[in-house]
């Protein structure tokens, strides 16, 4: 059995006398990734702060083992347009000197942007930035708020790919909150489906026929389609700005190289 790293049992947050989070369970284990997701106001947020110790929760307890380190990459980044702050700098607050970026700066493909100034980034290179950041204090666990916000669907897909390989890599645990669980669904060992209250939990194909999940997101034919499509594994290269130039698909029965048929929605 994998390491537990976290472990929050019974979590409420109450503001203004209406519950944000209810009796929420949660475990997180070390090399899994764990996606939470839920409608808008489902209390996602609202519990990876309780998690992170950044918000004070009502009811409940939430355990961490002993020194665990935490990498966080928020879900939003807010700069004045007139503050002077090159990516480099935003680096250095992780509070790691410059020699020991180089795995994470590969790792991440932002070499190139280390003189860029943050507010001139575009949202694909902003989340790798936010990333890199999270990389750097060397997690045991890293948590990502909706990591794809403000990036295509090529780079969404590309970025899913990354975490994945993250996980691999260094052996680290993910919690990783999302919309979209036919994106993550490849690379996802378990998904946490919340609406103030985690109304089902299990494999992504388990939680995809739950009553609950469908109550709240519907079957969509159109949905199921893309889930099966994505649970392909891929193996792709990026160009210097992080960019998917090809792909190759491995199917269950093929290969498939830069001239398949299949409709790829990565």
């Amino acid at each position: 059995m994998p390491e537990l790293l976290l472990e929050a049992k019974g979590v409420s947050v109450k503001r203004q006398g209406r519950f944000l989070l209810q009796k929420a369970d949660l475990q997180l284990h070390q090399g899994k990734i764990t996606t939470l997701i839920g409608p808008n106001g489902a209390g996602k947020t609202t519990l990876v702060r309780s998690l992170l110790g950044l918000m004070k929760t009502d009811e409940g307890s939430i355990w961490r083992s002993n020194d665990l380190r935490l990498g966080y990459m928020p879900q939003k980044l807010h700069l004045d347009a007139s503050f002077p702050l090159t990516v480099q700098r935003f680096l250095t607050l992780a509070g790691k000197p410059l020699a020991d970026w180089k795995e994470t700066l590969s790792l991440t493909a932002i070499d190139h942007l280390l003189k860029s100034p943050m507010q001139h980034l575009s949202g694909g290179e902003t989340q790798r930035v936010l990333l890199a950041r999270a990389l750097l204090r060397n997690p045991q666990l890293l948590v990502l708020d909706e990591p794809v916000q403000g990036v295509d669907i090529t780079g969404q897909a590309a970025l899913y790919e990354l975490i994945h390989h993250i996980r691999n890599q260094r052996g680290c645990g993910v919690l990783l909150v999302s919309h979209d669980l036919h994106l993550v669904m490849a690379t996802t060992d378990t998904v946490v489906c919340l609406n103030q209250h985690i109304c089902c939990q299990g494999h992504p194909e388990q939680v995809t026929n739950d009553p609950a999940y469908i109550a709240l997101f519907g079957d969509q034919p159109e949905r199921a389609a893309a889930m099966a499509i994505y649970t392909h594994h891929h193996d792709h290269q990026h160009d210097a700005q992080g960019k998917i130039i090809r792909i190759t698909a491995k199917h269950s029965g093929h290969a498939c190289g830069d001239h398949c048929e299949h409709n790829h929605h990565a």
